[in-house]
């Protein structure tokens, strides 16, 4: 009886599967890759809005904060001072329209282009601290926005094998309230659990222990061992309609029942996505062949988006039909027992 009810368990989700079908749904509607493409372009050829004049105060303010003044320090304040002056240079604030854990994605986001096959881009300084907090609070709420409606337009493709856009701007509103509670929350936990993190390396590195990247490692290491259950919360307010509160617990479950699949399959993600951003990032940021990256990173990462939401329906469905078994095991077992 064991043997029969083992080989009746329902097969789990095929991680390969998943994959396949992800890319292939992306193939037949390559239009959704336009939103990571328009993305990048924005921020290679677009304006890049900077703090400038922000961000060289607080370089020529460090040498006279308390402590750093010493000589001892001196070396530490120049380094300080040269990593604030290449991200002065650097950072363009429209990446934060980068948001997570819903968003478009991005390739440029991380790489921070100067130059463009045009020629000089338009720069534009926010010298004000509170005119900085407002636009960062415009991007973010733009980017989540945006990611919502990415997210809604995939899911739907991946699902059910077209988009009917007048059902995805009907269902954004909702879905977007719904990401912007479910991203609240995460930040909240990601600075309740970040922050006694960072104090505990912080007290000891002062207290002489040479943690060095070790120590950010493992950082990084409780971040990810408590977080990662959370790793697809969002899937159920795109694909069922779940609310947040039910979406972050129904993603936890499935997480939880099929950790080592799930986790295989985002390992499986990263190395794909991780693998080839390194190859879409080969080409100057002046040569028109970066368009070439953009458009290779934009069908790659809407296409692993497709295949986390195929597979965590098909994990839904596998729990689902697991549970029933189960019950109907158990159901047969107390008719026997009530007939002996």
């Amino acid at each position: 009886m064991k043997a029969t009810e083992t080989q009746a368990l329902p097969a789990p989700p095929s991680l390969i599967s998943a994959l396949l079908a992800g890319f292939d749904t992306i193939t037949n509607h390559i239009g959704l890759i336009l939103f990571p493409i328009g993305f990048d372009l924005l921020l290679w050829l677009g304006p890049h809005l900077r703090l400038e004049t922000l961000i060289k105060n607080i370089v020529g303010q460090l040498p006279y904060m308390p402590g750093m003044n010493t000589p001892e320090n001196a070396e530490a304040v120049r380094l300080s001072q040269e990593l604030w002056l290449v991200m002065a240079e650097r950072l363009n604030i429209l990446a934060f329209l980068r948001t997570y854990p819903v968003g478009v994605p991005s390739l440029m986001s991380g790489r921070q282009p100067l130059e463009t096959p045009l020629g000089s881009v338009l720069m534009l300084d926010i010298p004000s601290f509170w005119g900085f907090v407002g636009l960062w609070t415009v991007l973010v709420l733009s980017g989540l926005a945006a990611g919502a409606l990415y997210f809604l337009a995939v899911s739907q493709a991946s699902l059910d094998g077209k988009v009917d856009w007048s059902q995805v701007i009907a269902q954004w509103r909702w879905a977007l309230i719904q990401v912007i509670l479910l991203t609240l929350l995460l930040s909240g936990l990601l600075l309740l659990i970040g922050i006694p993190a960072s104090c505990l390396l912080s007290m000891a590195m002062f207290g002489g222990l040479p943690l060095g990247q070790f120590g950010i490692l493992l950082v990084g290491g409780i971040l990810v061992w408590a977080l990662f259950p959370l790793v697809l919360s969002a899937h159920g307010i795109f694909i069922y309609k779940y609310q947040m509160w039910i979406s972050i617990s129904q993603g936890v479950r499935l997480t939880r029942m099929t950790l080592v699949r799930t986790s295989m399959l985002f390992v499986a993600i990263f190395l794909i996505s991780e693998g080839l951003n390194t190859l879409w990032r080969v080409p100057a940021e002046a040569s028109w062949l970066s368009l070439v990256g953009v458009v290779g990173h934009a069908f790659v990462a809407t296409s692993l988006l497709a295949a986390s939401f195929i597979y965590y329906r098909d994990a839904t469905r596998w729990i689902q039909r697991l549970v029933q078994q189960n019950l109907m095991s158990a159901s047969a077992g107390h008719i026997r027992e009530r007939k002996f």
